[in-house]
């Protein structure tokens, strides 16, 4: 099983984020982090990498029923999104599936509430 759905697009990077926010937004969900991994390399560690950023994207009503189905769920929100420039231009879009992330949960409550938030983030990365 992978744990992530992913898709590449002809896009520049700048859109692709602003394109992942806004079908993030369609499915209910805000972006509570945003981590430029490339500036971070850079300050850090003073190395050069391509532009990546790993984009927090929470969905309140799901994270509710997932943090009272499992008190300890919180240690795997939220559901990360990466956008990163890969080769010939083109950009990477990869999403979380919290199927394969939380089957080691053992709690039906919240293997149901997973399959939920997969597939609105399976529909954010077709769409983009």
């Amino acid at each position: 099983m992978s744990y992530y759905f992913t898709k590449i697009v002809n896009a520049s990077f700048d859109e692709a984020i602003a394109k992942v926010t806004a079908e993030l937004k369609v499915e209910g969900f805000g972006i509570l982090t945003e981590i430029d991994v490339k500036e971070t390399l850079k300050k850090k560690l003073n190395v050069d990498f391509r532009r990546y950023k790993i984009l927090g994207a929470c969905n309140p009503p799901f994270a509710y029923k997932a943090l009272t189905a499992e008190n300890k769920i919180g240690t795997m929100l939220p559901c990360n999104v990466i956008v990163q420039e890969i080769s010939g231009g083109q950009v990477e879009i990869t999403a979380i599936d919290p199927l394969a992330s939380m089957q080691a949960v053992e709690n039906p409550a919240l293997k149901e509430i997973a399959s939920e938030i997969s597939n609105k983030l399976k529909a954010v990365v077709g769409k983009v």
